[in-house]
C-alpha cells in the first residue's frame, strides 16, 4: 500500500477538492463513526448533507448569539469566577455541551438546577468518551480497552438521553403530519431531520444513535480545544503588549490559534481512481493521501512568518485566516460558523448583521471579561492519552472579592 503526503497549502485545498478521494481515517474508531456523515462518499454523502446543512444556516448562527448563546456562556462561568479558579479544558466542554447537545436533538431532563447540571456533566462525560473512541487512531492507551468503554458509553448514552429524545420527536413527528403543529414548532435539530427523513437516508436505529453520538463528541471535543488553545495563545502573545479585548481583534486571535493548532493536524484519504493535481502531484489509485493540515497551514509560500503567532497577519483574499483547519471540499466541518462566526471586513468592523463571532471567541472576550488568567500556581499540562496537540488541563484563577 502506497502512502503519500502532501503538505503544501495549495496542494492540501486541491485534494479536498477531488471527489475521487475518499475519508480514510476513521475506520479505527467506527463504534462512533461508522456511516456517520464524516465518513460518508458520493451519492449518500450527498443526500445526508442535504438534510443535514438545513440546520447550520447563518441566520440560525446569528439568531443563536444574539439570543442566547452569550448567556450560556457568561451562566457556565459563574461558578468558577465565584471559586476563583477552574480548569480550561472543563469551563470549554461545560460551556460548548448544552449548545452542542441542542444541535443534535440530545434532550436534557428538566429539574431543578441540580439536576441540570448533572445532566450537563452525564453529557460532558459522553462526549469525552466517545471522542476517545472516534479519534482511536491516535490512542496511546490499549486500543480495546477504549473500545469497551466506548460501547459501554453508548448503551449507557442510549438509555438516558436518547431513547426519550426520539420518543419525544416522534411524538411531535405525529402531531405534525396529523396537522396538529406547525413545521415551526418541530425542534430544529439532528435528531428531528434523521427520524424525519430516515426512508430518504436509508438509515436505523444504530445509525441514528452514532450520529447523535458522533455530532455530539465532535462539536464539543472541537471547540473546547480551540478554546483552550486560543487562551494559550492569547495569554502568551499579550504578555509583554497592552492587547485589546475588542471582539473583532479576539476574533482574529481564534483564527490564528486554529490555523497553527487544527482540531486534527491531519486528514486521511484513499484514491478511488488516479488522479493528478494541479502542482503535479501524480496518484494512483488506490494510494493512501495523508493531507498534513498542520503542516500546510505553515507553507511559507501562504503565510508569511508562518511559525509565528499574529492574529494581525494578513493573508491572500482566498485563503481563510484559519488555513485548513476546517477541512474543505464535500467534508469541510458543518459547523464552522458555528464555532468560528463569519468575520468582518478588514479594518476589524463589520456591516449590520454581517458578523457573527462564533462560539469560541464569545468563550473567550467572556473569560477575559471575567479576569481569568493562567493559575501561577498550576501549570498547564497537555493530554498524555492522546498523541494530537490537546491540554489535558489548564488551570486558571480569577480575581476574587
Amino acid at each position: 500500500m502506497t502512502t503519500i503526503t502532501l503538505d503544501r497549502y495549495a496542494d492540501v485545498r486541491d485534494a479536498f477538492r477531488q471527489h475521487d478521494l475518499r475519508q480514510d481515517m476513521y475506520d479505527a474508531g467506527g463504534l462512533v463513526m461508522a456511516d456517520c456523515l464524516l465518513v460518508l462518499h458520493g451519492a449518500e454523502h450527498r443526500v445526508r448533507r442535504r438534510v443535514e446543512n438545513r440546520l447550520f444556516r447563518r441566520g440560525t448562527f446569528r439568531h443563536w448569539e444574539h439570543s442566547f448563546l452569550r448567556d450560556v456562556v457568561r451562566d457556565t462561568l459563574v461558578p468558577f469566577v465565584a471559586a476563583g479558579r477552574g480548569d480550561l479544558v472543563e469551563i470549554g466542554y461545560r460551556t460548548v455541551m448544552n449548545l452542542t447537545a441542542m444541535v443534535a436533538g440530545v434532550d436534557r431532563p428538566t429539574g431543578s438546577d441540580a439536576e441540570m447540571i448533572a445532566a450537563t456533566d452525564e453529557l460532558y462525560r459522553f462526549a469525552k468518551k466517545f471522542s476517545e473512541g472516534a479519534t482511536l487512531v491516535h490512542t496511546t492507551r490499549d486500543p480495546r480497552e477504549v473500545q469497551a468503554e466506548v460501547q459501554a458509553a453508548l448503551d449507557e448514552f442510549d438509555a438516558t438521553f436518547l431513547q426519550p429524545s426520539i420518543a419525544r420527536r416522534q411524538a411531535l413527528l405525529a402531531r405534525f403530519d396529523a396537522g396538529e403543529i406547525t413545521e415551526d414548532e418541530l425542534p430544529r435539530d439532528v435528531l428531528t431531520a434523521l427520524l424525519r427523513h430516515r426512508d430518504e437516508l436509508g438509515v436505523d436505529d444504530d445509525v441514528i444513535r452514532r450520529e447523535c453520538a458522533f455530532y455530539l463528541q465532535a462539536g464539543s471535543h472541537s471547540t473546547a480545544n480551540a478554546f483552550t488553545h486560543a487562551a494559550h495563545d492569547y495569554f502568551t502573545w499579550s504578555a509583554d503588549r497592552d492587547a485589546s479585548t475588542d471582539p473583532a481583534l479576539l476574533q482574529r486571535c481564534v483564527y490564528e490559534s486554529l490555523r497553527l493548532h487544527p482540531a486534527s493536524p491531519v486528514a486521511q484519504r484513499r484514491a478511488l481512481a488516479p488522479i493528478r493535481l494541479r502542482g503535479g502531484t501524480e496518484i494512483a489509485e488506490g494510494t493512501v493521501v495523508v493531507m498534513d493540515l498542520a503542516g500546510a497551514n505553515r507553507d511559507a509560500a501562504v503565510f508569511d512568518r508562518p511559525l509565528e503567532y499574529d492574529p494581525l497577519r494578513e493573508v491572500p483574499d482566498d485563503v481563510p485566516r484559519w488555513g485548513h483547519a476546517f477541512g474543505g471540499g464535500m467534508h469541510a466541518c458543518i459547523g464552522t460558523e458555528l464555532a468560528g462566526g463569519v468575520p468582518g471586513p478588514s479594518t476589524g468592523t463589520a456591516g449590520e448583521g454581517e458578523q457573527v463571532l462564533g462560539t469560541v471567541t464569545l468563550m473567550l472576550g467572556a473569560l477575559l471579561a471575567a479576569g481569568g488568567h493562567p493559575d501561577p500556581d498550576g501549570p498547564a499540562e497537555r493530554d498524555p492519552h492522546s498523541a494530537r496537540e490537546h491540554f489535558g488541563r489548564y488551570p486558571v484563577a480569577f480575581p476574587t472579592s
